[in-house]
């Protein structure tokens, strides 16, 4: 098939389901590096955060004819992917680790770098200290541009709750970064 960049997330599933199965590798080649920027975050291990994203992909992969291509696709991948993270987290609760040491390649002059990296680290090092109840919605919403709806869908919670927990996270988000400053 040639010009599947065109076909929406949607159109790509049904095609899968009816004719061409090997399709599916467009699905992974749309998602794979947003759900494992998404497992990182939960999970704060790169090794858990790609197994976490790897099955997804084989689960989702399993249960396509159970998708409803009337919703959103993704909004139904990242809840995979987020139920997935939950399950290694629940089995691996001692072993999450806070992930202080993360390399940013920006391509300009080494003490812009430097404090592009510090302030980097600074806020992530402030949203892995937040529960995972406030990190969860806020990384959503402000790294992988998610709306409210979407957001709703993915943690199976109401938009009211979604917008709440947001607005939580960002005044917990700034007492831990203005503590962590001094």
């Amino acid at each position: 098939m040639e010009n599947l960049s065109k076909l929406s997330d949607e159109a790509v599933v049904k095609v899968v389901r009816n004719s061409d199965k090997e399709i599916y590798r467009e699905i992974i080649a749309r998602y794979q590096q947003k759900l494992l920027r998404y497992a990182r975050y939960l999970l704060n291990d790169d090794h858990m955060a790609s197994d976490a994203v790897q099955e997804a992909f084989i689960k989702a992969y399993i249960n396509l004819n159970s998708f409803n291509t009337k919703k959103k696709f993704s909004s139904w991948i990242y809840r995979i992917v987020h139920n997935e993270a939950m399950t290694l987290i629940s089995k691996n609760k001692k072993h999450v680790l806070m992930n202080d040491q993360i390399e940013y390649d920006s391509g300009i002059d080494l003490e812009d770098d430097l404090i592009k990296k510090e302030l980097i680290n600074h806020t992530h090092n402030c949203l892995n200290k937040m529960p995972i109840l406030y990190r969860e919605p806020l990384s959503l919403f402000f790294l992988d541009e998610k709306t409210y709806e979407e957001i709703s869908d993915i943690l199976r919670i109401p938009i009211g709750t979604v917008g709440t927990r947001i607005s939580r996270a960002k005044k917990i988000m700034k007492k831990l970064c203005e503590k962590n400053r001094k």
